[in-house]
């Protein structure tokens, strides 16, 4: 044999190792779809072809991490960067969803969000929570809203300088499945939210000693703005009080009363309906549910992985 052929048979057989994890799979599959409705169904939308690109080398991307890996497993960074490869893609796949939008449901649903609100509450209740908080507060408030993927990315460092290898796969893979069904609730549910569809019901802009004016104005930079049902800052926040409490309860402690800022600054600072917190609760308790349930299989099926099998030519007979 060749020593061409050698060489190929034995990165083969390297390539054989290559490992996904079930937040892997979720990413990829979730990418993968993304991409293949941009250029089917979705291909007439302005930008669908850039963001199909995008799509498609987020989840390409990471196989080609994961092989690297494989490969090379000495080569620590390159399995860094495919673990915490969900964080990024999930920040710039948000600005990415304008053409598939556009394509699948084009009208803005404030109206109805706002009516339902209206039922349930009896008022709008960011315009009366936005009114209530003093303006220094606000600085406060609009300060823990821009902790919500700071506060991601700490938990999943914590989890893996500790080696908490199946506590940080749960987390990672929770995260996936929430960022799958949140994105997917703005394709369903497009809405600019209470800062733009309720502007009159408001006496004024935000308004701060300090920070307020300038931490507003950035939020309306984004690409992507139809991103109001379900709250993806609420749930984010309340997964990552889940996974805090089960894993590394001194980091819980650390981020409870920033986490709570947050939260109510989706609707002091009038980015969300009342209804967008309430519709995500259940899409969090079924995320939690299911990462708990798949790492387990997972955890499993590792342990029954690494058992080692008495080989034939080992037994002995008498």
């Amino acid at each position: 044999m060749s020593p061409w052929s050698l060489d190929s048979l034995r990165w083969l057989e390297r390539g054989r190792k290559v490992r996904l994890r079930g937040a892997d799979l979720v990413l990829i599959a979730a990418c993968s779809l993304a991409a293949l409705l941009l250029l089917g169904p979705a291909r007439w939308a302005p930008g669908a072809l850039k963001s199909a690109l995008a799509f498609g080398l987020f989840a390409l991307g990471l196989l080609g991490l994961r092989t690297v890996q494989a490969t090379w497993p000495r080569f620590r960074p390159v399995k860094w960067v495919a673990d915490f490869w969900l964080l990024p893609v999930a920040g710039l796949g948000h600005d990415l969803l304008n053409p598939l939008v556009d394509a699948l449901n084009p009208v803005l649903r404030d109206a109805q969000l706002a009516q339902l609100e209206a039922r349930l509450f009896g008022v709008q209740v960011s315009v009366h929570v936005s009114n209530a908080v003093p303006p220094w507060l606000h600085d406060v408030l609009m300060l823990c809203y821009y902790g919500h993927f700071v506060w991601a990315v700490a938990l999943g460092v914590v989890l893996y300088l500790q080696r908490r290898t199946t506590a940080f796969d749960e987390l990672i893979l929770g995260l996936s499945l929430f960022f799958t069904l949140n994105y997917a609730g703005y394709a369903l549910v497009p809405a600019i939210g209470p800062r733009f569809f309720l502007l009159d019901a408001f006496p004024g802009p935000l308004t701060g000693p300090l920070l307020t004016p300038l931490l507003d104005s950035l939020m309306r930079l984004p690409a992507f703005t139809r991103d109001c049902f379900p709250s993806g800052h609420t749930g984010t926040t309340l997964l990552l009080f889940f996974y805090a409490w089960r894993f590394a309860r001194r980091f819980f402690w650390v981020m409870l009363l920033p986490g709570l800022g947050l939260i109510v600054a989706t609707l002091s600072g009038r980015f969300h309906y009342a209804t967008d917190l309430v519709v995500v609760l259940p899409v969090v308790v079924l995320v939690a549910g299911l990462s708990v349930a798949l790492s387990r299989v997972g955890s499993r099926r590792r342990s029954f992985a690494t058992e080692r099998s008495v080989a034939m030519n080992a037994i002995v007979r008498p």
